[in-house]
């Protein structure tokens, strides 16, 4: 297996706090890099995890379920709840998605969604996307939506969406969306107007089924889908931060 030139995993050691950073569907790590090291800075340790399927070859990922991603999540969190005193899980996209599952089923101390969808957008060919995936096995990505193209240059992630792949991704977010109640721990949500991708709809419709105390969604102004990279991710990972130090229960320090 080969991964895609700077897409592997990654892990930065430091403090007793640790932080999952978990990427979005057809990307890769790198797209939570940057925003791991922001936070190893601050001593938090951080587990940039690949999710199955991801990185390797388009094909990889035809051949992926749903639970392949959640387990790829959870053999993250064993790794980490087995090191450390306390649990956050971030993630962009598909992978705020996966965090919030994890959030109502495994002892977490608080969730992030980034750019999270709730439902894919009405498309009426998604009804029969059970037969389609035979026929057609890969769909083309839209128009980017990034803010600044010069970041979007260093971006890795496969060029085209599997079918099948979408597939698992109505069953994992039906999945989401019916656990989304189970959540008693904070989470955190940031969204970016801009996002062409998933509409800023999806976060609010995400917020209004959190029964959690401890709830906030923040909007961005000048960013797209990728909010990890793109103009504001500053803003994103300030705010990440600060809901880091608002909800640990024990010193960054070593």
């Amino acid at each position: 297996m080969v991964l895609m030139s700077e897409a592997q995993p990654f892990f930065f050691p430091r403090g007793r706090t640790a932080c999952l950073l978990i990427h979005g569907f057809t990307g890769t790590p790198k797209e939570m890099r940057k925003l791991g090291e922001y936070l190893a800075d601050l001593n938090y340790t951080v587990l940039g995890i690949r999710l199955a399927g991801h990185a390797t070859r388009l094909e990889d990922l035809m051949r992926c379920r749903w639970e392949d991603w959640l387990a790829s999540v959870e053999d993250g969190l064993a790794l980490l709840h087995a090191n450390y005193d306390q649990v956050f899980a971030i993630g962009l996209s598909m992978g705020g998605v996966l965090a919030l599952l994890a959030a109502a089923n495994y002892p977490l101390h608080g969730a992030v969604g980034l750019s999270t969808p709730y439902d894919l957008p009405h498309d009426w060919r998604l009804r029969f996307i059970r037969w389609l995936k035979h026929l057609l096995p890969t769909v083309p990505k839209g128009t980017p939506d990034w803010h600044n193209p010069a970041l979007a240059k260093d971006h890795r992630e496969y060029p085209a969406y599997p079918t099948a792949g979408i597939e698992q991704l109505m069953g994992l977010l039906a999945k989401m969306r019916q656990e989304l109640p189970l959540i008693r721990i904070p989470v955190l949500l940031i969204h970016s107007r801009q996002d062409r991708a998933v509409s800023p709809e999806n976060a609010i419709r995400i917020y209004e089924h959190l029964e959690t105390p401890e709830k906030k969604l923040i909007w961005l102004e000048n960013s797209g889908h990728v909010i990890t990279c793109d103009t504001d991710h500053p803003i994103v990972f300030h705010e990440i931060a600060t809901f880091l130090k608002t909800f640990s229960v024990v010193e960054t320090s070593s």
